[in-house]
């Protein structure tokens, strides 16, 4: 059958994460929806637990095989999908599924739409109940205008139409931040780039997230390379040299408290389920509780 969206896991060896997200998803879905995961050869009982999801046919499409890098796990599940939009679900976040319908639906009524991205949230698992709100809408606003040849956006948020790959591409796997990559990529390109103020996920930050075992080193090697292909000169390029000075002394002055250190503190999460049911509850009510629109470029 035709599916309008496909909605691509890559997973290795975090199945109480991803048991909590595949039942959540599970429940959810629609009859012209999928669901594809590619399992990086896991060695815990995550390939058992896909398998059988598999053969009772609650998901669509699954493999399990070892990849190079992160990079190339999400491009075969992408190459995998058969829907007309392609909706990343990383395994241990959150994800509002009538916010990503709403952006689904605005694609296909608007079939010139490469991408949509959406304001996002974030939140430390070990201090769950403080989420806070991002927005990449004023950086949009700016390369929208023509003021700004590229700007940074996280893919957890962003629907790819699937026939948009043959311009866009996909991850380029010598990036260890691949999706920032990938966003400047795009955004370079002119692809076409609709914004939801809505909000379609939440980013849980914990000890054994793909961000925390990055190496900095190759981060920031990684970052002046792309910036510069990019021609893009940071976030805070437009902060005058003054008000930098500023921040750097107030910071000094009254250090900002920490809402929890992701990198140290490895002790496991009481009641995950019920964590994680506070989350969906938090995005559901708040999406709820507002009128969201969508803004191209023309």
């Amino acid at each position: 059958m035709n599916f309008s969206i496909s909605y691509v896991i890559v997973t290795r060896n975090r199945l109480p994460f991803l048991q909590i997200t595949l039942a959540k998803l599970m429940e959810e879905l629609q009859p012209d929806e999928e669901i594809v995961v590619v399992d990086g050869n896991s060695s815990d009982s995550t390939k058992a637990y896909l398998q059988k999801l598999f053969d009772d046919g609650r998901i669509h499409q699954f493999i399990s095989e070892p990849d190079v890098n992160q990079a190339h796990g999400w491009n075969k599940a992408m190459l995998m999908a058969s829907g007309d939009i392609i909706k990343k679900i990383i395994d241990d976040d959150v994800f509002c599924y009538k916010a990503i319908r709403e952006c689904k639906n605005y694609m296909l009524l608007n079939p010139a739409v490469d991408i949509v991205i959406s304001n996002d949230l974030s939140s430390p698992l070990n201090n769950y109940k403080i989420v806070q709100k991002h927005s990449r809408f004023t950086q949009f606003e700016k390369w929208k205008n023509g003021l700004a040849p590229s700007f940074t956006f996280r893919d957890v948020n962003i629907l790819v139409r699937k026939k948009s790959l043959a311009y866009i591409g996909l991850y380029n796997p010598s990036f260890i931040m691949m999706d920032w990559e990938y966003s400047l990529r795009i955004s370079y390109m002119k692809a076409s780039i609709a914004y939801y103020t809505g909000y379609n996920a939440i980013t849980i930050g914990h000890a054994d997230t793909i961000t925390s075992l990055k190496n900095d080193a190759s981060v920031n090697e990684q970052g002046k390379r792309a910036c510069v292909f990019y021609e893009y000169a940071g976030d805070r390029a437009d902060i005058s040299l003054w008000s930098k000075l500023k921040i750097f002394i107030g910071k000094r002055l009254k250090p900002s408290a920490k809402t929890g250190d992701n990198k140290k503190n490895k002790k496991p999460v009481e009641n995950l389920g019920a964590v994680y049911d506070y989350y969906y509850t938090y995005i559901s009510e708040l999406n709820e509780g507002q009128q969201f629109t969508f803004f191209k470029k023309d």
